[in-house]
């Protein structure tokens, strides 16, 4: 008996030292990104990324969606970190744009799918969905989403109103 109570006191101390460990590393301290990327996103994060790659839009560029009205892949070459993803562009002048001004060009509603998120939900988009509205850039999961947020223009306002409430629900 005596030994049975020995053994579940050692397994029970192991089990507290193991804790305490992964306690003291702290969050995001066992990253398995590849060095120089940022760390794996938190609960409520806004912005829709590759957890494996930190690539913001698939790697492709936001300022082309404006410049060019298509989804153009940008290239490692041009690429910086911003609010905790990598973006990348397809030229240097692409990127110091962005650079200057941000909040221009980076997605409405992190980048998800602004049809899902007028629903209430965060759901992923694809980057070669997209409309430009004025002066916003909007993703889409499919091409129906799309169309109905485009033919619907209190999804817009539905969308903006819910967003808050969305974003505190993304664990990525």
């Amino acid at each position: 008996m005596k030994a049975a109570a020995r053994h579940a006191g050692t397994a029970l101390a192991g089990i507290v030292t193991a804790c305490a460990l992964c306690l003291a590393a702290g969050p995001g301290q066992a990253s398995t990104l590849p060095p120089g990327l940022p760390e794996l996103p938190n609960l409520g994060e806004a912005m829709q990324r590759d957890n494996r790659t930190g690539l913001a839009l698939s790697g492709f560029d936001p300022v082309a969606y404006f410049l060019n009205d298509a989804a153009v892949p940008g290239l490692p070459e041009y690429e910086l970190i911003h609010a905790g993803a990598v973006w990348r562009f397809a030229s240097a002048a692409n990127r110091d744009a962005f650079r200057e001004a941000p909040q221009v060009y980076t997605p409405r509603f992190g980048g998800f799918d602004a049809s899902g998120v007028a629903d209430g939900r965060a759901v992923d988009a694809d980057p070669h969905r997209f409309a430009v509205i004025g002066a916003q850039l909007y993703f889409f999961r499919s091409d129906e989403n799309r169309r109905r947020f485009l033919s619907e223009a209190a999804l817009r306002a539905k969308a903006q109103e819910r967003w808050p409430a969305v974003a505190t629900l993304i664990a990525r």
